[in-house]
């Protein structure tokens, strides 16, 4: 199983490609809170619903306080194209070895239509301006899951 995070812990450094092309890492967003967001694959029906659903909260998590990050193990090229297609307004970082996901317990078993299966574990880290774990939510819903952690953050 893979090991989860829970709030406290120091969220996991990394050191990504993303959607343009440029390297974004954790360090470079200190001082800020962030929402990283973990999605299966770029450009399929749950996924563009939950960056769609990001894309238009944008304006309202940013006056919070918050940046939002996707990450999946999808190419820089194919991030690039989920961006265009569906003017995704905020970082989109690639992790195709996933090693970043399973850092982060977002990787490894899970159920899927009844079956045990390995992959991608839809996720959502809320970490501090410290760097630390603020919530570390696993199995979220693509779809509701970003009005929810609105209400649950005290933006809505």
């Amino acid at each position: 199983m893979t090991e989860r995070l829970t709030p406290g812990d120091p969220a996991p450094e990394f050191t990504l490609t993303t959607d343009t092309g440029d390297t974004l890492t954790l360090k470079d967003l200190r001082g800020r809170k962030v929402i990283l967001y973990v999605y299966p694959a770029a450009m399929t029906p749950g996924c563009t619903k939950q960056a769609c659903d990001f894309r238009d909260s944008l304006g309202s998590l940013q006056a919070a306080g918050y940046e939002v990050v996707g990450i999946s193990p999808d190419t820089p090229a194919k991030l690039a194209k989920f961006r265009e297609r569906d003017a995704v307004t905020f970082p989109l970082v690639s992790d195709q070895d996933k090693s970043v996901l399973t850092a982060y317990g977002a990787f490894g078993e899970k159920q899927l239509y009844g079956k045990t299966v390995t992959g991608v574990i839809r996720s959502t880290f809320v970490i501090d301006e410290n760097g630390a774990i603020e919530r570390a939510l696993y199995n979220v819903k693509a779809t509701g899951h970003v009005a929810k952690l609105r209400r649950d953050l005290g933006i809505d």
